[in-house]
């Protein structure tokens, strides 16, 4: 996508989830300066109705071609720039489904000097024309995909500035030091000496004030997107039985015959406000039956691509050979959970190996499970996270943080003050990217890239 000028065209494209049979209400959003003339050409309004700003016509979308009716429609008018995108905009809400809005949205297209939206490009008008910075676009963008409370509540975050203000901030405090530093080069006569070990321990907070937005940043990936977490054990230990526990669902056929599970079973779960997706393998060992060759081999590609592993074992079996043997193949940078099942049975003397134990058929152990499972990847803390950096963000972030930390290394050498403008201007330019005033054209093309159509 590239735009020239964004006033110059204007665009249309459906800006609601559509599905046949599915949704009252359908909307095809129109952004640009023909936008109402547009809108105006293909619809028929009853009486004295008047085309003003911030008011709501009905009316009828006619084909063009035979003149019948199309949909019986609600027409919203917003003149810019009070309006998303900054432009003049016009909404047409029609019926929900398929056929009504795709042809209203057809009898758009047909306007001359209109063209389909690329995918963001609403969002990336309104960053253009001022209305929204990057960080809040971005922030629309990940609210539309927020899969718990906790993550829309990060994205609201974003969308009210929250991210924007705090790089501000700290950005702002970078500038006073470059200001500092800068007035001695030109007028060091007549200025007092700065003292470099007071400005370098200034820099070092500003630094740990980043490096705790790049922490929250790491919860608040865990609250975006989750976990894949893979349970994986010996035959009939209990692994499909935790997995329907936890989903509260039958999703996974539980019988007391080994290597029922011939294939990866996955549940979307939301445990303590994080995202999980637990993959229920099957179960591991050796065997000459060629289906179950098959699911035991996904379940060793499962183990490498898991971000935590959990090993279950039968607690009233106790530790066996084989549950070592799985324990070695988990790889060494991949967090582990060995939970000891069927705590409800007399069990043998396995309480040494197990980190945590529970009993899938009556609950008993669940909490601790669960609390120890977010632990050991770090999730247990997103509950204080007020903000969240996306990737993007994140690896700006990082890049201002390796220029501060570039100072430490001029200052230790005594170098000139000029030496120390070099890095400070590096760290407030990667921080400019973050809220967009340093973008290019090309980049922006690349991160709206990633939007839904119509937004």
């Amino acid at each position: 996508m590239t735009l020239t000028n964004p006033t110059e065209e204007t665009i249309a494209a459906i800006a609601s989830a559509v599905s046949p049979g599915e949704g009252a209400i359908a909307i095809v959003k129109v952004s640009g300066p023909l936008a109402k003339k547009v809108v105006s050409t293909i619809v028929r309004i009853p009486g004295k109705q008047e085309w003003k700003s911030h008011s709501i016509l009905y009316g009828y979308v006619i084909d063009q071609k035979t003149t019948k009716k199309i949909d019986e429609v609600l027409i919203l008018i917003m003149d810019g720039p009070r309006s998303f995108t900054g432009e003049d905009v016009v909404e047409i809400h029609c019926h929900g489904g398929l056929i009504a809005v795709q042809a209203t949205l057809e009898q758009v297209l047909i306007q001359p000097n209109t063209r389909r939206a690329f995918p963001g490009e609403f969002s990336q008008r309104a960053v253009l024309n001022g209305r929204l910075d990057i960080t809040q676009a971005e922030a629309i963008q990940e609210l539309i995909s927020a899969r718990t409370q906790k993550a829309a509540q990060l994205a609201m975050a974003g969308m009210d500035g929250d991210i924007s203000n705090a790089i501000k901030k700290i950005k702002n405090q970078l500038i006073d030091q470059l200001s500092e530093i800068e007035a001695r080069i030109d007028f060091e006569e007549d200025l007092p000496a700065l003292n470099s070990k007071t400005l370098f321990a200034d820099l070092m907070l500003i630094r740990d004030q980043l490096n705790q937005l790049i922490s929250d940043a790491k919860q608040g990936c865990l609250i975006r997107n989750g976990l894949k977490v893979a349970l994986i054990g010996s035959p009939n230990v209990g692994k499909s039985s935790l997995l329907n526990f936890f989903s509260k669902k039958e999703k996974a056929i539980v019988t007391s015959m080994p290597g029922t599970t011939r294939d990866l079973l996955e549940s979307d779960v939301i445990l303590k406000g994080i995202p999980i997706t637990l993959l229920d393998t099957a179960g591991i060992r050796e065997t000459n039956d060629a289906i179950e060759k098959i699911g035991v081999s996904r379940s060793h590609k499962a183990l490498l691509t898991a971000d935590v592993v959990v090993l279950i074992f039968d607690v009233s079996q106790g530790w066996t050979t084989n549950d070592q043997k799985l324990l070695k193949q988990i790889p060494t940078d991949t967090p582990k959970l060995i939970v000891g099942n069927k705590s409800d049975l007399p069990s043998q003397d396995s309480g040494s190996i197990a980190n945590a134990t529970m009993s899938a058929l009556t609950g008993e152990g669940e909490n601790e499970v669960i609390m120890k499972l977010l632990k050991i990847c770090g999730a247990n803390t997103t509950s204080g996270v007020e903000i969240a950096l996306n990737q993007r963000q994140l690896d700006l972030v990082n890049d201002a943080v390796n220029a501060i930390d570039q100072i430490a290394e001029v200052a230790a050498q005594h170098l000139p003050w000029d030496f120390w403008t070099i890095d400070l201007r590096e760290a407030i330019y990667k921080l400019n990217e973050v809220t967009g005033e340093e973008l290019t054209e090309v980049l922006l093309d690349r991160i709206f890239a990633r939007f839904c159509i119509g937004k």
